[in-house]
């Protein structure tokens, strides 16, 4: 370890410490490796840590035996590279933020003569583009709000036609095709919806007073569709009477820290108003770093895509690493930004504020209940991470036949569906199966980066098989299966009644049927059998009118096996040609296939 701190070049870069086993533990980058990697240490009398250093950091050098590192041209791609492995790897003493996606702008080109909204997460080109945002919540229901409320153009294939269309006759269009209205009075209604996105109030208000006439007209489904969408704006912006009279923009970012998690609360301001919000908690070690945390935060959400809006950021707290950040994010958006922390007036209002959103998150009781039973989980596996994101796999056949794959993801408390993936399989057997399914996820981790956990519907085999497959991947992740109790040699599903076993990397747990920690992998289990169990009774169906598809063109059932056996999947049997085909038929039966 000497010899190799030693050695290290006096130039940008990224280090990797490593533990006995070579599991990665974490990742830095640094100005100069040289000098950054030798801080951590002290070189005489003897070779030691620095005692100056974090108990969190000291823990970490105590386990790492080795490092590696790799050199890169300038500051601002080590910062980046840093961010990149850190997500793909999972290291254990780095911190891992998730929420990583590009929000929503609601945008209109005012060059056009009759123009429209639409969405929008990426620059727009054009001189005259408006954007409003970014919204956490609540894109579409303004979007789809004010196209309701306002008798905008409803479609942009409406424009096009020159026949007054069925939303005229609804009285949600004024038919500019026909010229029934003119530029200008378009424009009156233009003004008018723009008022209604920076006045959200006012678009709920005039959302409720729809409601009630639906409800008054006995119309429950149409005002219940009203209901949850006010309720969904609603969450899009924190309560505030801040408006700073002025046509300021801020990116404002927050974090608040209790023994057991912390929250990051990040507020968007525009043109002097607050727009919109978002919060997310962060599972914590022992003496969290909270200048990593505003580090993370600030590249997990710049380096996504430009956004169309580059504003200025507020940020709660002074952290180490600021300047260096400004300079990279500047880079990377090719723009000059500026990031503070303000100690007084109107801008240090709006960081106290998104502070004091940070910090009621954190209050959260039915969250801090669950919390505690993650902690127990953790315990229990003995697992490196917090299973705050859980992913878990399932895979469904019959008799071999369209063989799919299920992947849900439970993320602190709830089943987040959005990231819900299937797959279909080639492999014929289960052990097959899960390998395929597990590395195509793996594969994926580049642009969706791994979870906390993965459980897995089996037993102590495919344990073993996800668990080679992550060592092998150098990821970070935890693993643990479920197995079914078998009664009768059948599996045994009933809910609170089952006493399942989970295995892990240290054994199998057998507990009571109504632990509430066996509970919580059952639920989890249940929901990935039913979402793979759904697929697959899809894919058959799909399948059936395929094969009898085949048939009507004289291709016999018997034929039909030859060829998916041949070609795995009926997607392939379409896409081969009449070569491929007479491999398996006729010159004849390859003629009618090539004709559905």
């Amino acid at each position: 370890m000497l010899n190799q701190i030693e050695s290290l070049p006096d130039l940008p870069g990224v280090y990797q410490y490593f533990d006995k086993d070579l599991r990665l533990l974490y990742i830095g980058k640094a100005k100069s490796l040289k000098k950054r990697v030798k801080s951590y240490f002290r070189f005489t009398p003897l070779f030691k840590i620095n005692p100056s250093v974090s108990p969190r950091v000291y823990k970490m050098l105590e386990q790492t035996v080795t490092l590696r590192y790799i050199v890169v041209d300038s500051e601002h791609d080590a910062l980046i590279l840093e961010n990149s492995l850190i997500k793909q790897l999972r290291p254990r003493y780095n911190i891992l933020l998730r929420d990583d996606k590009t929000y929503p702008y609601i945008y209109i080109d005012h060059s056009e003569e009759f123009a429209r909204f639409e969405i929008t997460r990426k620059v727009i080109t054009g001189r005259e583009i408006e954007y409003f945002g970014p919204y956490s919540v609540g894109a579409r229901d303004i979007l789809d709000s004010l196209y309701e409320l306002i008798p905008l153009v409803q479609k942009a294939p409406c424009l096009k036609g020159k026949k007054a269309c069925l939303y005229y006759q609804m009285k949600r269009c004024k038919a500019p095709c026909e010229g029934k209205i003119s530029p200008d009075e378009y424009r009156g209604f233009i003004e008018q919806a723009k008022r209604l996105i920076v006045r959200k109030k006012e678009l709920v208000l005039a959302l409720k007073n729809r409601m009630l006439s639906y409800a008054e007209e006995l119309r429950f489904e149409e005002a219940q569709i009203l209901r949850d969408r006010c309720e969904r704006i609603d969450k899009s912006e924190p309560i505030s009477n801040i408006d700073l009279a002025s046509n300021a923009n801020f990116d404002i970012f927050a974090i608040a820290i209790s023994n057991t998690k912390a929250s990051l609360v990040k507020m968007f301001m525009r043109d002097g108003r607050v727009v919109s919000s978002t919060q997310e908690s962060i599972r914590i070690d022992e003496d969290i770093d909270i200048d990593e945390l505003y580090e993370r935060a600030l590249l997990e959400f710049y380096t996504k895509n430009r956004p169309p809006i580059v504003a200025s950021i507020l940020v709660a707290d002074q952290f180490s690493e600021m300047r260096w950040v400004e300079s990279s994010i500047g880079k990377l958006l090719k723009s000059t930004l500026k990031i503070s922390s303000p100690i007084r007036g109107a801008k240090r209002r709006l960081v106290e504020l998104a502070l004091l959103n940070a910090k009621e998150s954190l209050k959260d009781n039915s969250s801090m209940q669950h919390q505690e039973l993650l902690m127990e989980f953790q315990k229990l596996c003995k697992l490196t991470h917090l299973p705050q994101r859980i992913e878990i796999f399932d895979n469904s056949h019959l008799a071999q036949s369209s063989p799919v794959a299920g992947m849900v993801v439970y993320d602190r408390g709830q089943f987040d569906k959005s990231s819900y993936r299937h797959y279909n399989l080639n492999s014929k057997d289960e052990y097959a199966q899960m390998r395929e399914t597990l590395s195509r996820r793996i594969k994926s981790f580049d642009k969706n980066p791994p979870p906390d956990l993965w459980i897995i519907d089996g037993g102590s085999t495919l344990l073993s098989l996800a668990i080679s497959l992550i060592d092998s991947s150098g990821v970070n992740l935890d693993v643990v299966a479920i197995s079914k109790e078998k009664r009768d040699g059948s599996a045994y599903r009933a809910k609170g009644a089952a006493a399942d076993t989970l295995h892990t990397r240290d054994g199998s747990i057998k507990l009571r049927n109504n632990d509430r920690r066996v509970m919580l992998a059952q639920k989890l289990r249940d929901e990935a059998h039913r979402f793979a169990i759904t697929f697959h009774q899809k894919s058959r169906t799909k399948a059936s009118m395929q094969s009898k598809l085949l048939q009507t063109k004289g291709i016999s059932e018997a034929k039909v096996k030859k060829l998916l056996n041949f070609f795995g999947s009926y997607e392939e049997i379409r896409r081969a040609d009449e070569k491929s085909l007479k491999l398996v038929v006729s010159q004849k039966d390859a003629e009618n296939i090539k004709k559905l």
